[in-house]
């Protein structure tokens, strides 16, 4: 009998430690930007420390009752409840999902900024990706700029949308959500994860779900096998073909594979096979490269092995790349820095440590920003037990009001700042403008 082999750690020792020596010379960029008046700055972070304890019941709420994707129905009322307490009315079942959030404060008249919340966990794992903290985030910062407009009604202009997003594990319900109207007439949207250190900026792919099936002619194996057409040979071809097209792929790129259907017997040539895969890249258009790239292996194995083969795209809506805007970056980085932290900028930690996210497609529809905030060792990765274990922890708890004063300010200075709004507009447009994200892998 063999042994499973213990994966060695060497690759990641030499990434922790060229992570420590660009953190030593690592310095976020200064934002040019005056953002909201000192006094309101304070005001707003006074009323977030003040909700420390509201913040640290939605963080170890979820945390004891986790719920997968588009399951949330207890955190979502349970959130839902917790804006009630304090005076805000929240629409449950928004934008066509039954788990989705949302509330608004302000004025139409005038720029808007929402502030999203995850809350759906990982199955056996539970939040193993912190989305507990990222819901007592957005959920702190949006009631601290709400009794800010209470108190003072012309505290600053424009609106706030709260969405509350469901189903990001595997799934994509931010663009459910966008199709159905969620950030329409919204400027730009600002959220945070928890992770294992704080970065300002870091990679996030883009990610399609590809399921190939392959049809063949089922036969007697032994007898007659010659009068078979094997669909399970198609599916090992192209599993293959995909293991051999890794070496010329860009190095963040990403295809991951299962055959998850390959026949019943030994003894019959199987008929029908399945392989599902992910892809995934750091740009829109080297995913929609890579895409193709993915199609043809599949095309290449079934003609290899006289089969048909269907070729179906994303189950689920694709993720685009998270395409950060730096503007709205350095008024986050302001406001952690008031909190004693030092976001590292983009480049500190590798790109080869990357996932993806449904907030990459907020933002190429408009501005938006994804930090990460720390609540755990460095050496603690995301959808792992011991991750799990940190977002209901103490540090879970000071990352919550910590991402929810970033949050806030960070709005705050959008709204308060006309030159940030220019400079934050003119960066997306330059970059590419909005994308049509339903019809891009058309």
């Amino acid at each position: 009998m063999t042994r499973i082999t213990t994966p060695s750690t060497a690759y990641l020792n030499h990434l922790d430690t060229e992570t420590a020596r660009r953190m030593q010379t690592a310095q976020a960029a200064e934002s040019p930007f005056a953002g909201a008046s000192a006094d309101m700055a304070a005001a707003v972070e006074a009323r977030v420390d003040a909700l420390a304890a509201d913040l640290a019941e939605v963080v170890h709420t979820l945390h004891k009752d986790p719920e997968t994707a588009y399951e949330e129905h207890r955190s979502a009322a349970f959130l839902a409840d917790v804006l009630n307490r304090h005076g805000i009315k929240a629409e449950l079942g928004a934008h066509g999902v039954s788990t989705a959030l949302r509330a608004e404060i302000g004025s139409s008249a005038g720029p808007a900024v929402a502030i999203l919340s995850e809350y759906d966990a990982l199955p056996e794992v539970g939040h193993a990706c912190g989305h507990n903290v990222i819901a007592a985030t957005g959920v702190g910062a949006f009631i601290a700029l709400a009794k800010t407009l209470e108190e003072d009604p012309e505290a600053f202009p424009g609106r706030v949308v709260f969405l509350g997003t469901p189903a990001e594990e595997g799934h994509s319900g931010k663009e459910i959500m966008a199709r159905n109207g969620a950030f329409d007439g919204i400027d730009a949207a600002i959220m945070v994860h928890p992770y294992a250190m704080d970065l300002a900026e870091q990679v996030w792919l883009g990610r399609r779900l590809l399921t190939v099936t392959f049809s063949g002619m089922a036969a007697h194996a032994s007898a007659q096998p010659f009068m078979g057409r094997n669909a399970l040979d198609a599916a090992s071809l192209a599993y293959t073909g995909i293991g051999l097209l890794r070496q010329q792929l860009p190095p963040a790129d990403r295809v991951h594979a299962i055959i998850t259907e390959g026949g019943q017997r030994p003894s019959v040539i199987p008929e029908k096979a399945v392989l599902k895969l992910y892809a995934r890249s750091k740009y829109p258009d080297t995913l929609k490269d890579l895409s193709g790239r993915l199609e043809d292996i599949a095309t290449g194995a079934a003609l290899m092995t006289g089969t048909a083969v269907d070729i179906s795209w994303d189950e689920h809506p694709p993720s685009l790349p998270v395409r950060t805007n730096s503007a709205l970056t350095g008024r986050w980085v302001a406001a952690q820095e008031r909190r004693g932290r030092s976001p590292l900028p983009g480049g500190v930690v590798s790109e080869t440590i990357a996932a993806s996210t449904d907030f990459g497609n907020v933002s190429y529809r408009i501005p938006g920003i994804h930090p990460l905030i720390g609540i755990a060792p460095a050496d603690v990765a995301l959808h792992t037990r011991a991750f799990a274990d940190a977002a209901g922890s103490p540090a879970a708890e000071s990352g919550a009001v910590d991402g929810a004063a970033g949050l806030a300010l960070t709005a705050l200075d959008y709204l308060c700042d006309s030159e940030l709004r220019e400079a934050v507009a003119r960066e997306f447009a330059d970059a590419g403008g909005p994308v049509d994200v339903p019809s891009y892998f058309d």
